[in-house]
């Protein structure tokens, strides 16, 4: 580039940026619908490519859509490689011989199944068929097989002849037999007798090996480095349902090999909610991967990062942090284990050295790094902050180096707002962390009304992450505050499994704590307050506004208040009588926990109750109790229930509504 056209490029920079910056605008709905959500990254063994996903949401079918991209490493080409608007494509892997990329999509099915495509991109082709379809896979190291996760072929339809007893008939849907202590779950509705396992896909003959046939599930396949054994996480036992305890197997590759447990931790070992694949090193002698707490302590206790020696079985914890672990990866020297690392309103890209157990963060700042790839000399880091959504980088020692831009048209004129650092005394003395977003136009001085964010979990936490909804409140004028009361995770186990057993006590102090010092800061109005928040934040919400009236307004999703009449309706069963006991043993625990219910007299703020209509995480009924609670007491109250939809919704007419009507109850209330 000559002298002059450096200036030249430099002066229409300077002047773009000037342009922008004045011409920016508050966030819109319109913007909700141009975010773009970057997500699993793939990087190719040569180490110059990297593919992701990219969901966004397709306007004239409503419809969440995700395609695939490829990007150089250099950042220098970024290309999208699937152009099928209506269906959804994702899980992109490369073949370790460099020569294709495989990926999941729902094209032309009911189900996902695994397409392939030449690796430069080109004209893909569906590899496997199977009815109950295909939810996970990994490539064998020579790139002609694949191990997958598939569930087991669906029963065929009843066939009905008519009345008139003609020789026609149709087809009727077979009724549906429960018989598991477990049956129901958000993302597979009801669960029958069809189970997911391991299978080994040939690429030539196009046929499909069962590997783990019998009454149990098989999830996060991985392939080891030498092609000699697969490992995998399943839960066995006598009545699987009622624990936790998951393990790790190992099977050797071909049809009526023999299972072999590998781990025997009395608690899990890879839950897949974490969606972490066991890791193995490169000499396929360990594999690394995440330990949790014992069963009794469900979701409380941290995610380690664990080890275990393949020939001797022997497993240990190599960094005995008191903090939570993300998808642990193998450096490729085989000496460190890279891994998210989860602190305090922050999440970093670590390294953590196998034999002294040093833990190096590799980045900093305010930040939420979502994802990663490791390759032989090269790592890069799918991250995000509160005024970015996530984007993948390349990591140059502890520096980013920009490699995707999906979202630069939105962050060009669009006003986003930052979060603050804030921290606090609770009632009792305790320290609570949280975030604080000003709105828009923020003047010193001036007072403004106030959400109180409350996340889900419990064991979950607020970090500097783009999100939307408070972008749009900031938008509105509000001021957010989003406190990580006690239950949350990032401030270790004993900060999570304060409210075990006793939800809505002091984490409802905590997160009143945080209103009166946003108050006391002079930035929150304290006549114009209102909280919010969806599943255990819905819940929090139920806790707060039967403890406190001073908030004018609230909205509570996915929640519930009547934890006694939530047993058998959620997937939760097993998780209620590790923490609560069973009900009829210990009902008093669970009429404890449903003070909001039991107390709904007490409640004078008006509240919006909105739900999703195939939630089996936290069903409707939990939000129609509350709202027939405060219909009866004559409070102001309104249900809105989005239909066919899971725990996650994602209608972008449904997610732009919520958000509308969220406001329009806030300023009916508050002003």
């Amino acid at each position: 580039m000559t002298m002059k056209r450096a200036w030249c490029c430099l002066l229409v920079l300077l002047f773009a940026s000037a342009v922008s910056a004045a011409d920016k605008h508050p966030f819109n709905l319109q913007d909700l619908h141009r975010i773009r959500n970057v997500s699993e990254p793939a990087l190719s063994a040569d180490g110059l490519w990297l593919a992701y996903t990219v969901s966004r949401h397709n306007l004239d079918i409503d419809k969440t859509v995700s395609e695939l991209w490829r990007v150089s490493f250099d950042g220098k080409r970024n290309d999208r490689l699937t152009f099928d608007d209506k269906s959804s494509n994702s899980h992109p892997l490369w073949s370790p011989d460099g020569r294709w990329l495989a990926f999941l999509s729902d094209r032309d099915h009911d189900t996902s199944q695994v397409w392939i495509m030449p690796a430069d991109g080109g004209e893909a082709r569906q590899l496997t068929t199977l009815k109950g379809g295909v939810s996970d896979f990994v490539w064998a190291p020579n790139s002609g097989r694949l191990a997958l996760i598939a569930h087991d072929d669906p029963d065929p339809p009843m066939a009905v002849a008519h009345a008139d007893a003609s020789d026609e008939k149709h087809e009727t849907a077979n009724p549906i037999v429960l018989d598991r202590f477990q049956f129901k779950d958000d993302d597979n509705s009801y669960l029958d007798h069809r189970r997911s396992h391991v299978y080994v896909f040939d690429i030539a003959t196009k046929s499909a090996t069962l590997l783990t046939p019998g009454a149990h599930d098989e999830w996060l396949p991985a392939w080891s480095p030498d092609g000699k054994q697969i490992v995998y996480v399943t839960k066995r036992g006598a009545d699987p349902d009622r624990t936790l305890n998951f393990d790790l197997y190992l099977i050797d590759p071909h049809a009526g090999a023999a299972e072999h447990q590998l781990t025997t931790f009395a608690g899990s070992d890879v839950d897949p909610y974490w969606e972490s694949r066991p890791s193995w090193s490169p000499d396929s002698s360990r594999i690394a991967y995440l330990r949790s707490g014992e069963d009794r302590w469900i979701y409380y206790a941290p995610w380690q990062l664990a080890l275990v020696d393949v020939a001797s079985g022997r497993q240990w914890i190599p960094a005995p942090i008191d903090r939570c672990f993300y998808k642990p990866k193998w450096s490729a020297d085989g000496k460190s284990v890279i891994a998210l690392i989860e602190e305090s309103r922050n999440t970093y890209l670590s390294r953590i050295a196998v034999d002294s157990g040093k833990v190096e963060h590799l980045t900093s700042g305010s930040r939420f790094d979502v994802d990663f790839v490791v390759g032989r000399d090269r790592i890069a880091a799918l991250t995000g902050d509160d005024t970015h959504p996530p984007e993948l980088f390349a990591l140059a020692g502890k520096a980013l180096r920009p490699l995707t831009h999906q979202n630069d048209a939105l962050l060009a004129d669009t006003q986003l707002q930052p979060t603050e650092d804030i921290s606090f005394k609770s009632k009792d003395g305790t320290v609570i962390d949280g975030l604080l977003m000003k709105p828009v136009g923020y003047q010193p001085g001036k007072k403004y009304p106030t959400l109180l964010s409350l996340h889900g979990g419990p064991v979950y936490q607020y970090s500097h992450e783009f999100f939307e909804v408070w972008q749009w409140f900031a938008a509105h004028g509000y001021a957010v505050v989003a406190p990580n009361p006690r239950g949350s995770s990032g401030r270790g186990f004993d900060f999570a499994k304060a409210i075990y057993a006793d939800w809505g006590n002091v984490d409802v102090d905590d997160v009143l704590a945080a209103v009166d010092h946003v108050v006391q800061m002079g930035v929150a109005d304290p006549d114009r307050l209102a909280v919010g928040g969806r599943s255990y934040g819905g819940i929090l919400t139920n806790y707060v506004i039967a403890k406190d009236p001073r908030f004018k307004a609230a909205f509570s999703e996915a929640g519930s208040a009547n934890m006694l009449g939530m047993y058998g309706l959620d997937e939760y069963a097993r998780e209620y009588e590790l923490e609560l006991g069973k009900p009829w043993e210990k009902p008093d625990a669970y009429l404890r926990l449903s003070f909001p219910f039991l107390h709904a007299d007490k409640i004078r703020t008006p509240t919006l109750f909105t739900c999703l209509g195939k939630d089996f995480n936290v069903p409707c009924e939990g939000s129609e109790q509350m709202y027939q609670a405060l219909r009866s007491l004559n409070i102001p109250t309104e249900l809105v229930i989005y239909p066919d939809q899971h725990h996650q919704p994602d209608v972008p007419s449904y997610l732009a509504d919520r958000l509308q009507r969220r406001i329009e109850w806030f300023t009916k209330y508050l002003h």
